[in-house]
C-alpha cells in the first residue's frame, strides 16, 4: 500500500474492546477508516454502522458471514470476539488474506495458538496480538532506560497486577471470564500480556516457571448467612463490598455510564441498570455463581539470561494500577505506569522520571496502550512492514506458551521448563 493511502478495517466483535480500537479512526481519519462490522448483537452492530456510516453490503451478523463473503471488504480485520471464538475466526479470515489484529489471548489452548501463528506465517499476512502493555509511552521509556544500561544488568524483577475486588467480581466471578471451560484460565484471560510484558522488559525468554494460587474466596462456602441469590433482595447487601448495587448502580447515579456499566446492559439509564441487576448475570451473589477461575496467583520465573522474576495477580486490593520493581547491578527502578523512580547505587540518590504523557484522545485505554497498538498496526499495514508491530506472531506464541506452562505448574505443583 501507499503510505498516504488510508487503511480500511473491519471490526469483528463490536463489544467493549472492538469499539475501543475502532475509536482510533475517529481521532485519525486520514490514516484509517472503519468500513465493515461483523457482530451478532443488534445494538452493538448497529451502533458501529451508524457511527462510521458503514454501507449495508459490509454489515455482517457473524464472522462466518464475513468469511463467506466474496473477496475482502477491508485491508485488515480486528478480531475482538470472545476468547473461545478466536481460533475459528482467525483461521478463516487469515485464509481470506486479511491482515489481522487479534485480541489477547490468541486462543485458549497452546495447540490453537500454534495453528493461528502457523496460518499467519504461511499466508504471509501482517499479524499482531493486542498485548497493549508493550505500546504505552511508559513502557517504551522504561525499556529505553533499561536497554541504555541505567541500572546495569537486570538481576530480578517483581511485577504486581492488582486486579481489584470490584473488577474481579465483575469480570471473573459474574462475568464472561469466570469459568475456565467457557472462556479460559484467569492467567491467560487477564494476564497473558503481563507475562508478555515481563519477557519484553527483561529482554530474554522465560526458561522455567513455578506457580501457586487457587479460588479462595468466591465460593458457596463463604456465602454469608442469610444471603440471597441476588443482590436486589439480599438482607446482607449493605455490608457486602461485592454488591452489584454498589458496583454498578452507584456509578450510574453519579453519571458514569462507561465500563463496567455499559458491559452489563446497553441501556445505561438508572432503570436499565436496575433491570440488568435484577434479571441478568451481573446481579447474582458472588458466592452463588458458576465461577471456577483463581482469585489470586503467583508465578515465579527464571529467564534464559539468568534473571529471576515474580508476578503476582490478586483480586484482594483496590485495583489502582500495575506496580513493578526492577533490580539491577547498578541501581533499582520502581514504576507505577506513570512515574519511574530510579535509585542509583553509585550516587546514592533517587531521580523521578515522568513517563505519563501520551498522545491521542484514547489514551485512557490501558494507559495509552490501545492508541499505541493501533498506531503501530495501522503503520504496519500501510507500509507492509511486520516489524512495526511490537507483538508479532512468533514472540506472542512464545509468551502465551509461558502462560500455559505456568498453569501446568500451578495445577501439578512442579517447576515447568519451557
Amino acid at each position: 500500500m501507499d503510505r498516504n493511502q488510508k487503511v480500511s478495517i473491519c471490526i469483528v466483535g463490536a463489544g467493549s474492546r472492538g469499539r475501543s480500537y475502532s475509536n482510533y479512526s475517529t481521532d485519525f481519519p486520514d490514516e484509517v477508516h472503519v468500513v465493515g462490522v461483523a457482530e451478532p448483537r443488534d445494538f452493538y452492530r448497529n451502533d458501529l454502522v451508524e457511527k462510521y456510516a458503514i454501507p449495508p453490503e459490509n454489515v455482517f451478523n457473524s464472522w462466518q458471514e464475513l468469511a463467506a463473503h466474496d473477496g475482502r471488504v477491508a485491508d485488515a480485520v480486528i478480531i475482538a470476539t470472545p476468547d473461545q471464538k478466536h481460533t475459528a475466526a482467525a483461521l478463516a479470515l487469515i485464509d481470506k488474506g486479511y491482515h489481522v489484529l487479534l485480541e489477547k489471548p490468541m486462543a485458549p489452548t497452546r495447540e490453537e495458538c500454534e495453528r493461528i501463528v502457523a496460518a499467519a506465517r504461511a499466508k504471509k499476512i501482517l499479524f499482531g496480538v493486542c498485548h497493549v502493555m508493550r505500546y504505552t509511552q511508559y513502557t517504551q521509556k522504561l525499556k529505553q532506560l533499561l536497554d541504555d544500561g541505567l541500572i546495569g544488568e537486570i538481576v530480578s524483577i517483581q511485577h504486581l497486577e492488582p486486579v481489584g475486588f470490584s473488577h474481579q467480581a465483575h469480570s471473573y466471578v459474574r462475568g464472561q471470564w469466570s469459568n475456565e471451560k467457557e472462556s479460559s484460565c484467569m492467567l491467560l484471560a487477564k494476564s497473558c500480556h503481563d507475562m508478555d510484558w515481563l519477557r519484553y522488559i527483561v529482554g530474554s525468554k522465560i526458561a522455567k516457571v513455578s506457580s501457586f494460587g487457587h479460588l479462595r474466596h468466591f465460593t458457596a462456602a463463604n456465602k454469608p448467612q442469610g444471603a440471597s441469590e441476588r443482590c436486589v433482595d439480599c438482607p446482607v447487601e449493605p455490608d457486602c463490598p461485592y454488591s452489584a448495587i454498589k458496583i454498578y448502580l452507584d456509578l450510574v447515579k453519579k453519571g458514569h455510564t462507561g465500563w463496567p456499566v455499559d458491559i452489563i446492559t446497553p441501556d445505561t439509564t438508572v432503570a436499565g441498570v436496575q433491570a440488568a441487576i435484577k434479571t441478568g448475570p451481573y446481579g447474582r451473589c458472588v458466592y452463588a455463581c458458576n465461577n471456577d477461575v483463581v482469585d489470586h496467583q503467583v508465578v515465579g520465573m527464571e529467564f534464559e539470561n539468568g534473571a529471576s522474576g515474580v508476578f503476582t495477580m490478586t483480586a484482594f486490593c483496590e485495583g489502582s494500577g500495575r506496580k513493578t520493581r526492577i533490580f539491577g547491578t547498578k541501581g533499582e527502578l520502581y514504576g507505577d505506569g506513570k512515574i519511574i523512580d530510579h535509585y542509583d547505587f553509585l550516587g546514592k540518590k533517587h531521580a523521578l522520571i515522568d513517563a505519563s504523557k501520551v498522545g491521542g484522545s484514547i489514551v485512557s485505554g490501558h494507559g495509552g496502550g490501545d492508541y499505541g497498538l493501533m498506531k503501530k498496526f495501522i503503520e504496519a499495514v500501510a507500509t507492509n512492514d511486520q516489524s512495526a508491530i511490537l507483538s508479532g506472531p512468533v514472540e506472542s506464541l512464545e509468551t502465551h506458551t509461558s502462560v500455559f506452562a505456568a498453569e501446568e505448574a500451578r495445577k501439578t505443583g512442579r517447576v515447568v521448563a519451557l
